[in-house]
């Protein structure tokens, strides 16, 4: 008698193609450098443009300009322009965007507890391609190993 191979594998999810797209469009704005930035900002509260660009070090006004853009297009971010002169305006997480507030946490977190880890495998990584990168300059020069 032949062994089952029922319940040892799980199914493979599909996705109907014409989703794949989408999903990936949604993935590229949320994974964004400065987009899960944006999210961890407002997450607290709502924010001015100047405050997001000083708390968020290293971003261009073009940048977070286009950031926020996305993020508002994709239904994540409201703008709010208030009436006064000169005029101000606030951005803060719809409750589209809150929603996204744990797994973003859970991401910057995951990061946060193993960055030691990962700057310990980027060293290793370095050190091996600098070596692999010497036997070969040393190889086309024909000097020995």
């Amino acid at each position: 008698m032949r062994p089952s191979k029922v319940g040892v594998t799980v199914p493979a999810r599909h996705l109907p193609s014409e989703e794949c797209p989408q999903i990936s469009q949604v993935l590229a704005r949320i994974g964004e450098k400065w987009s899960v930035l944006i999210i961890i900002m407002l997450a607290e509260r709502s924010r001015r443009f100047s405050e997001l660009k000083r708390a968020i070090g290293g971003i261009s006004q073009r940048m977070l300009t286009l950031s926020l853009r996305g993020l508002e297009r994709d239904g994540l971010v409201k703008r709010t322009v208030f009436p006064v002169v000169p005029p101000r305006v606030e951005y803060e997480l719809t409750p589209l965007g809150q929603s996204l507030r744990a797994p973003v946490s859970a991401l910057g977190e995951w990061a946060r507890g193993h960055l030691a880890e990962i700057n310990a495998a980027r060293e290793a990584f370095d050190r091996r391609e600098a070596l692999e990168a010497d036997k070969l300059s040393r190889e086309w020069r024909g000097v020995p190993s």
